[in-house]
């Protein structure tokens, strides 16, 4: 025989045997059901604060002096002759 040849078969046959190691290694870190059981409670406490510009009295009562303001500056300084 050819020592080449030899040498092929040889190189295969580690390939086969370094192949089948690792697949056996890789299926050997599965397993069939989890160890880990983990019970997780959150308590989550929200605060919310109010802008005041977020409430509409506010705004009312800025329209209400805007026009009063606009109805003043319009009417003028009263009797003109």
């Amino acid at each position: 025989m050819n020592t080449q040849v030899i040498f092929k078969k040889a190189e295969s046959f580690g390939i086969f045997l370094l192949t089948f190691f690792f697949s056996v290694l890789a299926l050997a870190q599965e397993s069939t059901t989890p160890d880990a059981k983990v019970d997780i409670t959150t308590t989550k406490t929200t605060t919310t604060t109010e802008e005041w510009f977020t409430n509409p009295v506010y705004w009312v009562i800025g329209a209400l002096l805007l026009i009063i303001l606009i109805a003043v500056v319009a009417r003028g300084g009263g009797n003109k002759e």
